[in-house]
């Protein structure tokens, strides 16, 4: 089998953390350029993998007829853009999430991949989770019954990542608590319930604790340290309703809020069981028979995650399948996320 040579642009947080360490263990694959516009980042990349070239320009990475495969771990700013030329210099792209800063450009992104027929993954990882395909399995096989609801909660106390940085600045990022951590759990919650069409969301955002940045109180702030001359006007609270062709979607997120206790958890409430899924934990599963309530935690071996989307992707560019993250799916999540910010800006519900 020939070997798949990558090259990752951006090599922030997910790329160290994730999908350098994938490619390295893919005996299939060759990480021959990391790139980014802070040089240093991309030494330390190759300094740290043992391979590779440190480069700033990802052009260099279009005019290579040898790379094939693409990791684009950038801000969200520029997915859209860097995702459409590495499709047209005739690259296959994985894209961290979200697809897109709007709606609107990831529309664009999912154009580009229909006209160049290559390969458009986003970086929706909890679509290779084991306990996530699990669950999706039993609301396949009918196990819930008739799933009719669900309910999300991504709810932390003081959680703002990297205060006045590019997490907080709506240019940059799109938006705040939603679109960074409501994105996944809201993407588990399409991917198990079979990916419906939405037709009506009605939302509310808020930026309420992070917009006195001095006097924003915290016990530690992952992306930081907190830039007080730097942006803040993103949402660290949200709510919604979303229907959909399938279940109902309720959801409560947050940043920051004045509770002190983490909520991060899925509830999927089927008319025979109801799953409750901790957010990258286990999940258990309620029912009844024969006049008994029953509460069952399933034991099963996880296998990583992110592995998995790396393993995935690099075979579905030599197969042509078709994955689950492909931006044909994928973008019913920008979709939604989209509808909530405009109901919340509109003051009411949008249908589409």
């Amino acid at each position: 089998m020939s070997i798949i040579k990558v090259a990752i642009i951006g090599c922030g947080t997910i790329a160290n953390a994730a999908h350098i360490k994938a490619y390295l263990n893919n005996p299939n694959a060759e990480i021959k350029y990391f790139c980014d516009i802070i040089k240093e980042k991309a030494d330390k990349a190759v300094r740290d993998s043992g391979c590779g070239e440190a480069i700033e320009d990802y052009r260099i990475i279009l005019n290579d007829p040898e790379i094939v495969a693409v990791s684009i771990c950038t801000p969200n700013h520029v997915h859209a853009a860097i995702s459409i030329e590495c499709l047209r210099a005739g690259k296959n792209v994985l894209c961290e999430k979200p697809a897109a800063r709007t709606y609107a450009e990831a529309l664009v992104m999912q154009k580009a991949q229909h006209e160049t027929g290559l390969v458009l993954n986003i970086g929706v990882v909890n679509r290779f989770n084991t306990g996530v395909n699990l669950i999706k399995k039993m609301i396949t096989n009918g196990e819930l019954g008739e799933l009719y609801h669900v309910y999300v909660s991504f709810r932390s106390q003081r959680s703002i990542p990297g205060l006045g940085g590019t997490f907080t600045t709506k240019s940059i990022a799109g938006g705040g608590a939603l679109i960074d951590w409501g994105v996944h759990f809201l993407d588990i919650v399409m991917y198990c319930s079979g990916d419906p069409l939405p037709k009506t969301v009605s939302g509310q955002t808020y930026s309420k604790l992070g917009l006195d940045m001095p006097n924003y109180s915290y016990l530690n702030m992952w992306a930081g340290p907190p830039n007080y001359s730097g942006t803040y006007d993103v949402d660290d609270f949200v709510t919604a309703m979303i229907r959909t062709e399938g279940p109902t979607i309720t959801l409560n997120g947050a940043w920051a809020q004045n509770i002190g206790v983490d909520e991060m958890y899925i509830d999927f409430l089927g008319d025979k069981a109801g799953i409750r899924l901790q957010y990258g934990k286990e999940f258990k599963v309620y029912g009844a028979k024969d006049g008994v309530l029953l509460e069952t935690t399933p034991s099963f071996k996880s296998v990583d995650m992110f592995q998995n989307e790396i393993d995935a992707f690099l075979d579905c560019i030599r197969t042509g399948e078709k994955l689950p993250s492909h931006i044909d799916t994928v973008i019913l999540s920008s979709q939604i996320i989209q509808g909530i910010y405009d109901s919340s800006d509109l003051n009411r519900e949008i249908a589409f």
